[in-house]
């Protein structure tokens, strides 16, 4: 299905004349303390998140998984589900697919689809974690780091194929998580299984077009129990270095330790050129499971902070790359989604009204209260009316889940496609 533009302009004026007014009652204030307002507009109606192929289904736990109605199991219904998310918030304009779930049958037709739905292809990921139907070797014990060279050989060349996927598509990076670990002390050589994921990506590295990146993503623990090969951004950052110029480190929120200072992280992947992109997500106890900012928002509006410094002070680092990787265990998957867009744009939006000469200046005079009070201000200020300004001047929903809701889409996906449908790739 699409989202019929006259009816969500109709929709729209409903709620109109409350906007405009919370809008011109925001703006004056903001104007009154410097604020440039159209360029805070701009950046925000600029910024684009990914949305994963995979996160358009019902997601799972180890023990099982609930299936959500309607549910898309085709590619080109996930970028009709992903257009529909794009039309209500103006925000979703990249897909990031995950090979070989998503691997086109007719790429000039995938590509026009997209393009209609004005959708993007964003970096393209590799499956290493399950074993695949065609692959003759097995990654029980591990991929790119097995000390088999034939799983070795398979896991690269596995990796490669996405990237020639990605290059028909249009897509400009590849994104590498492994899952390679072990469950038991004296399970694993640390040292040969590190040197031989080095070894391994620096294989994929070699067949990334002149223009492509390589993002290496980290993670401290799952799916084993006592190692994880690339278990935190000081590996990833490592293997990047020793790639070369075209890889980057990929930092998931929900890929740390409880308390990890992710911000400071963030700063300092930035002031050494090597920040590739995010996952956005948020997690209580583990890792990227449920809606962004709806356990840590305050943590979220920290990072952007260094985030908005890093891209005004960092022209060492290049365009990030944006993506929502959580799972939709309970809720309707694109209402999550909704939600998370939301909340990335409220921080974002947050993080934009910092007075960054004035935080530096207390900085440099040790004024730690005035520093607190500088965020603070920044972070308690409601900053909806300019998110709502921002989708309302590029036609988007000014209530993008309201009128989700009220245009029945999950009602019509049902419809179409039937309460039993199961998204692919979970």
């Amino acid at each position: 299905m699409r989202i019929n533009p006259d009816q969500l302009s109709h929709n729209n004026k409903e709620d109109l004349n409350a906007h405009q007014s919370q809008y011109k009652n925001l703006t004056e204030v903001l104007i009154n303390k410097g604020k440039n307002i159209q360029k805070i507009i701009q950046s925000l109606a600029d910024f684009q998140v990914a949305i994963p192929s995979w996160a358009l289904g019902a997601g799972g736990t180890r023990f099982g998984r609930f299936s959500y109605h309607g549910e898309p199991s085709s590619l080109e219904q996930k970028l009709e589900d992903i257009g529909v998310i794009h039309a209500l918030t103006q925000t979703a304009g990249a897909v990031s697919l995950h090979i070989p779930w998503d691997i086109p049958t007719d790429y000039s037709a995938i590509k026009e689809l997209a393009s209609s739905l004005d959708i993007k292809f964003d970096a393209v990921n590799s499956n290493t974690f399950q074993d695949q139907k065609n692959g003759k070797e097995s990654y029980k014990f591990g991929s790119l780091s097995n000390t088999s060279k034939a799983v070795r050989d398979q896991a690269i060349a596995h990796n490669i194929d996405v990237i020639n996927i990605g290059d028909k598509l249009g897509s400009k990076s590849i994104t590498v998580w492994l899952a390679d670990g072990s469950s038991f002390p004296g399970q694993a050589n640390f040292q040969m299984a590190l040197t031989h994921t080095q070894d391994s990506l620096k294989e994929i590295y070699k067949n990334l077009p002149d223009d492509w990146k390589v993002f290496i993503e980290y993670k401290p623990y799952e799916p084993y129990f006592y190692s994880t090969v690339i278990q935190d951004w000081g590996t990833s950052f490592m293997l990047a270095n020793e790639c070369g110029e075209k890889a980057f480190t990929l930092v998931d929120l929900g890929h740390h330790l409880p308390n990890t200072n992710i911000e400071q992280i963030v700063s300092t992947l930035m002031l050494k050129g090597k920040l590739g992109g995010f996952h956005f997500n948020d997690s209580k106890y583990g890792d990227d499971d449920i809606t962004v900012g709806s356990i840590k928002p305050y943590a979220l509006f920290l990072i952007f902070n260094e985030l908005v410094y890093g891209m005004e002070n960092n022209p060492q680092n290049p365009a990030l790359s944006w993506m929502i990787d959580a799972s939709h265990n309970l809720k309707d998957p694109l209402e999550d989604l909704i939600q998370s867009l939301e909340a990335i744009q409220i921080a974002y939006a947050k993080a934009l009204l910092i007075d960054q000469k004035e935080l530096r200046e207390a900085q440099q005079e040790h004024d730690v209260t005035k520093c607190q009070e500088i965020l603070q201000e920044a972070y308690l200020t409601d900053v909806r009316p300019l998110v709502r300004e921002a989708r309302l001047q590029r036609d988007g929903a000014i209530n993008p889940l309201q009128q989700y809701r009220l245009l029945g889409v999950r009602k019509q996906l049902i419809e179409e496609r039937g309460t039993n449908t199961v998204a692919t790739g979970l």
